[in-house]
This record gives C-alpha cells, structure tokens and sequence, in this order.
C-alpha cells in the first residue's frame, strides 16, 4: 500500500482527535490486515471513488464510542445509542474532511460518500491490489480503530507508473 494514500487520514484523525478530545494521542498500533475486517464496536464507513478508490472504517468499542459522545456532548449520553452512532459518523466525517483536503492538494480527484454505520460483524477483505492498514489510535477516552483500503484507480495507477519511469 502506498504511504502518500494513507499519511492523510492517518495525520488527520490524530489532529481530529486530539483536538476534539482535549488531549495528546499516540498511535499505538499499526498493521497490514490481509483478511476480512472485524469490527470492534460502533463503526463508520466512508467510501471513495475516483482516482483513488476504497474505504475507510472508524471503529470503536462501544465503551469507548460512550465516552466520546459523552466527552463531546459535555454530558452522559449513555443511554441514547442514536447518539452515540452520530457521534462516531460525526468523528469520521471530520477525519475524511481534513485527508480530503490533504489528497486533492496532492492532485487526486475523487467522490466522498456520507459516512454509514457499518454493523457486518466481519466483511470487506482486501483484494489483490488493496491491502486494509488498521491503525489503532490511543486517546483520553480508550482506543479509537481506523481501517483504511484505498488503491490507485487502474487508469490513475498506469499515469503514475508511466510518470515515475520518465522520471
């Protein structure tokens, strides 16, 4: 996988996170994921086509996707799970908001898709040219999970190979 496809969001939810949760966050865990995704809790999906394709899951326990949304409602929400599910969407269109600006500065065109709740319990493996990274990030309020697959559209990866042997 290429670096330049996930730096963004991995740059991006540590500067969402940290700023949104009031505190410093370290990424604690980072791992190619051959096999099909498991989900940990309460999770997000976006999907991107264009010149980069793919999708990107945020994923959190359902702990700790309570204490966020309570963090940020400034109150106990524990007892609304709508809430709690708006609130990790919420996070994840931050996250995609701040890698987007970051890939189109990069040149990459391509469509964002509204985030949805992903509740397969396990589902979208990676493919022959798409390996998942999932990154474990450690915040105040526990470990917040971000599954990124993306790959160069087959069109957009010849133009960059074809630019790199001219090079």
């Amino acid at each position: 996988m290429r670096m330049e496809l996930i730096q963004p969001f991995i740059n991006a939810a540590d500067a969402v996170f940290s700023e949104s949760l009031g505190g410093p966050t370290n990424i604690a865990d980072l791992n190619m994921d051959e096999n099909a995704y498991r989900r940990k809790g309460v999770a997000a999906l976006i999907a991107i086509k264009g010149d980069i394709e793919g999708r990107v899951i945020l994923d959190l326990s359902p702990e700790v996707a309570t204490k966020v949304a309570s963090f940020l409602a400034g109150s106990e929400v524990a007892t609304s799970e709508q809430v709690v599910r708006e609130t990790v969407c919420e996070l994840a269109n931050m996250v995609i908001g701040n890698s987007v600006t970051l890939l189109n500065d990069q040149g990459f065109r391509f469509k964002v898709f509204p985030p949805e709740i992903h509740m397969s319990e396990e589902g979208l493996a990676g493919t022959a040219d798409t390996e998942a990274m999932v990154i474990c990030i450690e915040t105040q309020c526990g470990e917040i999970f971000l599954n990124i697959s993306m790959h160069y559209l087959a069109r957009r990866r010849q133009d960059r190979n074809v630019a790199a042997v001219m090079d």
